[in-house]
């Protein structure tokens, strides 16, 4: 039995593990069949606008969802809308900025990672019993609101 005190060293391995594995691993089983666009980039750019709570996205909440520096994010971003997953229009609250949308291209990316998702937890937990399958999720996607909102 593991105990609370390996929680952090535990948390702190996966992420490195599936920081460096998940994305390149979705952008290569799906790139096959689909345009060049779909990259790591690309992915992390929709995965930031999808997971950005309000009614206006802005680049500057690109960058904050992923850790990065405004400037940065503003490049990711316009590439994103070259390959065609991000649409950019005025803000109705400030007209200086942009706000973005994902694309229906963008939207089947994302459903395609999701799936990815759900097959890699299945794959890592499916030998577990349903009701610790379902415990864990629970605990994953509640630790995932209190960290990232």
């Amino acid at each position: 039995m593991h105990t609370s005190s390996e929680g952090g060293p535990a948390l702190f391995r996966l992420v490195r593990h599936w920081a460096r594995q998940w994305g390149p691993d979705v952008v290569e089983r799906f790139g096959e069949d689909s345009p060049p666009s779909w990259t790591v980039p690309n992915l992390f750019v929709i995965q930031a606008v999808d997971g950005t709570a309000g009614a206006e996205v802005t680049v500057a909440d690109v960058a904050r969802q992923l850790g990065i520096d405004r400037s940065v994010a503003s490049r990711m971003v316009t590439e994103a809308a070259r390959a065609g997953f991000v649409e950019r229009s005025t803000s109705t609250r400030d007209a200086r900025r942009a706000v973005l949308t994902l694309t229906d291209p963008a939207k089947e990316f994302l459903d395609a990672v999701r799936a990815h998702q759900r097959q890699a937890f299945e794959g890592l937990v499916g030998h577990w019993a349903e009701e610790d399958r379902e415990r864990f999720a629970g605990y994953l996607g509640r630790l995932a609101d209190e960290v990232l909102g």
